[in-house]
Order: C-alpha cells, then structure tokens, then sequence
C-alpha cells in the first residue's frame, strides 16, 4: 500500500533528500550543486510511504507558466510498485482546475507520463547529461 503525503516536518524533508540523493546523485551521477537548487523553500513537497517506508518523493513549483513538477524520484528497489504514479497523481491531485501542469521529463519517462496525460512538446534537450523533453498537461 502506498500513500503519498505534503511534507510538513523536518525529518520527512531529510527522507526526501536522501531519496533524491540515491536517485540522481548516486544513480545517476547527478553533480549535487545541481540537484539541490534555489527553489527548495517555496515548493510544496511530497513523500510517498509504501507499507509505511519513506520510498519516493517529488515536487511542486508554482510558476507564471503554471505547475512545474519536479523531482519525481523512486527508490530502486521499489520500483515497479505504481509508486512513481501514485506520486504524480498525488501531484495532480493539489493543482487548481483550469492551470496547466508541466514538467521537464527525462526521455526514457515519456511513456510512463504519457499514461498520465502528459504530452510531450519540442525537442529533445539536455539536463545534467540527461536527454528531456518538455511535457504538459491540462488540468
């Protein structure tokens, strides 16, 4: 069972960026300076638990372009689960009627968002090495 929460305390705020430190620091060689960013303070987080274990996380941004949704990040061993879906629907699920989501997706995601309602737009570009492309959704 997995449940998808705000974080609202300073200990799921660690468990958070341990997450996002074994998924893109560790995993994917992510230089750190990148990963943690200006934006920490003004974004609504989330944790998901899966029988109680922190596992994933990800974030919301409010911007003049509408709800940017970042840092989906899922443990390895824990994927495969519908933990990484039950974030986005978590994630879709705070955003107002009528404002667009969006997010910078890495290319090997664009199925996983696609099931989502996310259509991707543009050209393929290059975050920390990483081939992205622009996806977006209605909401």
């Amino acid at each position: 069972m997995t449940e998808v929460s705000p974080i609202l305390s300073a200990k799921d705020m660690e468990h958070a960026f341990e997450i996002r430190r074994q998924v893109f620091v560790i995993e994917q060689k992510v230089d750190p300076a990148e990963e943690y960013d200006e934006h920490e303070n003004s974004c609504t987080h989330l944790l998901a638990r899966h029988t109680g274990v922190p596992c994933g996380t990800a974030r919301i941004r409010k911007t003049e372009n509408g709800y940017k949704l970042e840092r989906f990040a899922v443990l390895a061993q824990y994927r495969g689960k519908g933990i990484g879906a039950a974030l986005v629907e978590g994630c879709l699920q705070r955003l107002e009627a009528g404002t667009y989501a969006y997010m910078h997706a890495q290319e090997h995601a664009l199925p996983f968002y696609a099931k989502h309602g996310f259509e991707a737009e543009g050209e393929r570009f290059w975050e920390c090495d990483i081939p992205h492309f622009k996806m977006w959704k209605k909401i």
